[in-house]
């Protein structure tokens, strides 16, 4: 299995047209559970020029570069700055848990930036993202019958409690299932059988007792988001438009 954090950016960076203004290791890896043939997945921002927003060119606002390593495959997706601060804004959960993610592979002070402001778009509507995409791999796990699409569901459903109750952002299921009391004991057990292949069957997974579970994380979910601390609506507007701007009158 390939070390995420050993993967070295510099000719990538290098190459890139514009400014990367950090990428980060997410998916599996993130979440804590990679199989010995996972993919690598990195997500980022980088920053066009003023001038390719000026123009009646559309601009390349999402970049996708893949590539192999020691049999690896791996991908880098980077959306612009000011994309991926709309996204932020859009209660989006997937470039949250990218921004904060801690295998940090290429860092700017423009990515500690958003780190900083990333506490003020945390609202308790950020549970109808994690309900949304635990709901898409519960159904496709049951169409798989996969370990991942299982995985990815209680790791979602996860996420969103402890955001609602403890006001962060946790993508690591390990350190999930200490965290939240309600976690399911035998998801230990699957992460340990993932790490034998990507899409391996959820052999020995009593369909009829995750069912149940998945359902009470429902409710669990739902619960503390009535419960939940976090505001209803971001505060971090004016300082993240702010922060696009400066950036891109300095660097872009």
């Amino acid at each position: 299995m390939l070390d995420a954090l050993s993967i070295d950016l510099t000719p990538v960076v290098a190459e890139q047209p514009d400014p990367l203004l950090f990428a980060t290791v997410s998916g599996a890896h993130l979440y804590g559970f990679p199989s010995r043939d996972s993919d690598i997945d990195l997500r980022g921002a980088h920053l066009l020029p003023a001038s390719a927003l000026l123009g009646l060119r559309e601009p390349q606002e999402t970049r996708t570069r893949m590539w192999d390593r020691d049999d690896v495959e791996m991908d880098l997706v980077t959306h612009d700055l000011r994309k991926f601060v709309r996204l932020m804004l859009n209660r989006n959960g997937y470039v949250l848990e990218q921004l904060l993610s801690p295998l940090v592979v290429h860092t700017t002070a423009a990515h500690e930036e958003l780190i900083a402001l990333a506490p003020g778009v945390l609202t308790s509507h950020h549970a109808h993202h994690y309900r949304g995409f635990a709901n898409t791999q519960w159904g496709l796990f049951g169409k798989t019958g996969e370990l991942k699409p299982l995985l990815y569901a209680f790791r979602a459903l996860l996420t969103g409690i402890h955001l609602m109750r403890a006001g962060e952002i946790q993508a690591h299921l390990p350190t999930l299932l200490g965290d939240v009391r309600e976690s399911p004991a035998y998801l230990a057990d699957l992460i340990e059988a993932k790490v034998a292949a990507e899409h391996g069957p959820a052999a020995g997974t009593d369909g009829s007792r995750a069912q149940r579970d998945f359902e009470a994380l429902h409710a669990v979910l739902e619960a503390a988001q009535a419960a939940s601390a976090l505001p209803t609506q971001v505060s971090a507007y004016d300082a993240l438009d702010d922060l696009v701007v400066r950036r891109r009158r300095l660097d872009g």
